[in-house]
């Protein structure tokens, strides 16, 4: 099992290699979706045993979450195609059986760019319809000065959920919840029961500030009320696999929830006093969290930015 400690070491480890890729001097030359695919295709994924038969997959864009078991694979986001053979040996490394089911927490490419391949091996792929509408038709992120054409046929995911539904495969019941509107508008996370893992998608940043997409309905409010709704059920031995950053615990998210809190509410004072974004960039709402959650591709001007967009 990977300890909440080890898990912090190796994030450490690997902080230089991500830093490049995400915010690196090359992203004003090649842009940070470049960048990331780039860092993607040199193919090095890492697996860490978490609990019981659960896996979490690293090094291809956004974290990724693997049941394995006789019954076939039960995986959490897709990341980058570019990673398809890193990422198939490290499938492969975990259990002979396919890959049955592949969930998309929302849409962003590196937490879904893999579903065709995966569709096309034989798995069915499971959003939200709002996921889905975002990567059937050009979508653009501004803050990453990219448009996403629309995916493939083979990359639409082809069930899509609005309600919770529970998966019953390798002696495990894997409960997936489709979120109110938080990092985008359609956002999910998937519940190990028995193993007690939850995985986050990117409600959930370890020790950095998150990247929310108001663009596409998501908001600081929205991001709260989801870490809201993991604390409700989660206790002290449940092992969280965010979006980005390393493995963590209940601890670590109320860490993130009073970080979140503290800026949404420092700004928002600010916004109501009328002051413009440039006004409360300046006053650096942020200045008390940024030695420790500042560090990573969403700087703290950056995230200043998201909160005020959305409160």
């Amino acid at each position: 099992m990977l300890t909440i400690r080890t898990a912090n070491f190796v994030a450490r480890t690997l902080s230089l290699a991500l830093i490049a890729a995400w915010a690196g001097p090359a992203l004003s030359e090649k842009g940070l979706v470049d960048n990331v695919n780039a860092e993607a295709a040199k193919g090095v994924i890492l697996a860490h045993p978490l609990r019981a038969n659960v896996a979490e997959l690293e090094g291809s864009g956004g974290n990724i979450t693997v049941l394995s078991g006789p019954d076939g694979k039960f995986m959490v986001d897709s990341g980058i195609a570019l990673s398809k053979p890193a990422m198939q040996a490290s499938l492969d490394k975990l259990g002979s059986a396919p890959v049955k089911y592949v969930v998309n927490t929302h849409w962003h490419w590196d937490h879904s760019d893999g579903d065709a391949w995966l569709h096309e091996a034989g798995a069915t792929v499971i959003a939200t319809p709002q996921t889905v509408d975002h990567l059937t038709k050009a979508s653009r992120v501004s803050d990453w000065n990219f448009t996403f054409p629309p995916v493939s046929a083979e990359g639409v995911p082809s069930v899509r959920l609005t309600t919770d539904k529970t998966y019953t495969m390798n002696g495990e019941s894997v409960v997936v919840h489709p979120l109110m509107p938080s990092h985008t508008d359609g956002d999910i996370s998937v519940y190990f029961k028995k193993a007690d893992v939850l995985a986050t998608g990117d409600t959930f940043w370890n020790g950095i500030y998150p990247f929310i997409d108001d663009e596409h309905g998501g908001g600081i409010n929205g991001t709260i009320a989801a870490v809201d709704s993991y604390l409700k059920f989660i206790t002290d031995k449940t092992i969280i696999v965010p979006g980005h950053g390393a493995v963590a615990d209940r601890k670590k998210l109320l860490e993130y929830r009073s970080m979140l809190v503290a800026i949404r509410d420092r700004v928002a004072v600010l916004k109501r006093q009328g002051k413009t974004l440039s006004e409360v960039v300046a006053a650096k709402p942020t200045a008390p969290f940024d030695a420790k959650w500042g560090n990573f591709i969403v700087t703290p001007e950056l995230f200043t930015k998201l909160v005020y967009e959305s409160v």
